[in-house]
């Protein structure tokens, strides 16, 4: 969620980022859009995958998901009875890549018309599903899977396993399938559940890694429930844990070979967690014991960087839990490095969806769902809102704690870029914010008009991001959003300002021969000038200034300076 290559968006240029276009895609959009040579793909609630052009948001392509690929919903999905995809499209030479939201099913699809070229079954558990968005490499396809089987009743739940798969990206075949659990034989009351459910994997090409993280286990042995009962929950994270076996990778970082998908090695960093949604009632009769408080499921994978610590270089990966700890593990063997409690955890975090580095700061969502009190560091101020966290790439200390300003929660992830963290609220307006990546201070925000789940995209001086939750989530807390949009913000060009009631910055010119008709040459002394420039449209108009800049004005390239779109120069000698 970094984009290194960004450089017109700055502290400085992000306050005039401005509205550029709409496009209106008939559901909610959560997935953060992918963006490939001018044209951007996303799924939407409505079941249709879209691709639209970057520059002005007309549609390239759309694709209904259950006509293309004959697959049916499986119905685990509230609200939801038709095929969708959450995901991110990864885009993958002449393909386009994605995840469906049950059936755990990987579809890719041409890149220029979106028709159907392969579909692979990853996962064939009734309640499987693809949360995850993929990464691709070298002609090869990471991906994990997830489940809703944890909404099941106790009678019914568990058997699921979470896994990591590798495909080959032109064919759809699964290269190898490496699981999260040992093998439970499909008998109920062994190890269910570490699913992979958020952001990409991330891919070490030096040592040949792929790393990911899980969630909790839906179930557990008996022998491991009577483990807990006699430990009563009191082993911290970072202390070994008697009830958590080798072979259980829920709550864990994991590094596994790119080639053969064997693990070689783990953290596990939440110690025993055993839950199932019937077991949130205190009163459901015949639950496991409780696990952590708050919830210590990691929802992304690990990303890389690389910083100093006491003076050496390290290579490392850290990811933020919903518990609200960040972790930064050695990337040659998993040894702890740092962690930090960037924020109150909670059912939905903590951290959630996606952090982002640049490799000085590493920088976290915190969703803080269960509204407790968040101290905003440096200061001893609280909020009990979401908000924000920036930690020190080095040591994990927390430099800033900036507060959702719509004093909601912030499920969604963040993206960075030269410095400018972006991130989104769930409020009923829909506000979207730039956030200094120095100080945390808020230098633009807008209010999209609904909710804003999903993460932004940036790229060549714009950010791209959709809006709506409501077909998950109640209506009587998030806004209707009765016409989900995907959005483009822009900086202005420089050579077509944007209109508006703004004060336009004048261009400093400086003059290296006096201004005459062109053919015209004397020698002499340079006068004096003013000038005067307006926008012929809108209200914005200027000051008068005395010229002078880097830019000369000869008689050669006046009238090329004079014919700028929408500007109007007067000379007037002094």
């Amino acid at each position: 969620r970094y984009a290194d290559k960004e450089f017109k968006i700055s502290p400085q240029t992000a306050p005039n980022l401005r509205l550029k276009w709409k496009f209106y895609a008939g559901k909610d959009i959560t997935a953060t859009p992918a963006i490939y040579d001018g044209t951007l793909y996303f799924p939407s609630w409505n079941g249709y995958i879209y691709a639209v052009k970057e520059d002005d948001g007309s549609l390239v392509w759309k694709q209904n998901l259950e006509n293309l690929t004959g697959i049916n919903a499986p119905g685990f999905v509230l609200n939801i009875n038709w095929t969708v995809s959450r995901s991110t499209p990864t885009v993958a030479g002449d393909l386009v890549i994605v995840g469906i939201y049950g059936p755990a099913v990987v579809i890719g699809l041409k890149r220029t018309s979106g028709e159907l070229v392969w579909k692979t079954t990853l996962d064939n558990h009734p309640a499987a599903l693809i949360t995850m968005s993929g990464t691709y490499y070298n002609g090869s396809y990471y991906v994990g899977t997830s489940s809703l089987e944890e909404g099941a009743t106790i009678e019914q739940c568990c058997i699921f396993r979470g896994s990591l798969a590798k495909f080959d990206a032109q064919s759809g075949a699964i290269v190898w399938k490496t699981y999260m659990l040992p093998d439970n034989n499909n008998t109920r009351g062994e190890y269910a559940g570490a699913a992979i459910w958020g952001s990409s994997p991330s891919i070490d090409v030096n040592r040949n890694h792929v790393y990911v993280a899980t969630g909790n286990l839906y179930s557990a042995p008996s022998h491991i429930l009577e483990c807990q009962e006699r430990q009563s929950n009191q082993t911290k994270p970072t202390e070994p844990d008697e009830c958590v076996e080798p072979e259980n990778h829920s709550n864990s970082i994991l590094a596994l070979d790119l080639d053969s998908g064997n693990i070689t090695w783990y953290r596990q960093l939440g110690g025993y967690d055993v839950w199932f949604a019937a077991c949130n009632n205190a009163s459901t009769p015949n639950c496991p014991p409780s696990g952590p408080i708050p919830d210590a499921d990691f929802g992304e994978a690990p990303m890389m960087f690389t910083s100093y610590v006491n003076g050496t270089k390290k290579d490392m990966v850290v990811a933020v839990q919903k518990s609200g700890f960040a972790w930064a593990l050695d990337r040659n063997n998993g040894n702890l490095v740092w962690f930090t409690e960037a924020g109150p955890g909670g059912l939905a975090g903590g951290g959630t969806w996606g952090a982002a580095t640049d490799e000085t700061r590493v920088y976290t969502n915190i969703a803080n769902s269960g509204a407790k009190n968040f101290t905003l560091a440096p200061s001893n101020m609280t909020t009990t809102a979401g908000g924000w966290v920036a930690m020190n790439s080095s040591n994990g200390k927390i430099l800033w704690s900036t507060a959702n300003p719509s004093n909601s929660t912030s499920y969604g992830p963040v993206s960075v870029a030269n410095e400018v963290v972006f991130a989104g609220s769930v409020d009923k307006m829909g506000s979207v914010y730039a956030i200094n990546g120095k100080s945390g201070k808020i230098l633009w925000s807008y209010e999209t008009g609904g909710s804003v789940y999903g993460g932004m995209s940036i790229s060549n001086g714009c950010i791209y991001v959709g809006h709506g939750y409501n077909d998950l989530l109640p209506k009587s807390t998030f806004s209707n959003t009765p016409n989900p949009l995907f959005i483009e913000f822009c900086l202005p060009n420089p050579e077509r300002p944007v209109l508006g009631p703004k004060k336009l910055q004048l261009p400093v010119l400086k003059l290296e021969r006096p201004v005459l008709p062109v053919g015209t040459t004397r020698s002499g002394p340079v006068p004096k000038l003013k000038f005067s420039v307006f926008l012929l449209l809108g209200t914005a108009h200027s000051n008068f200034g005395t010229a002078r800049s880097t830019l000369p004005i000869y008689p050669s390239n006046f009238n090329k300076i004079a014919k700028m779109p929408l500007i109007k120069i007067t000379k007037i000698p002094l």
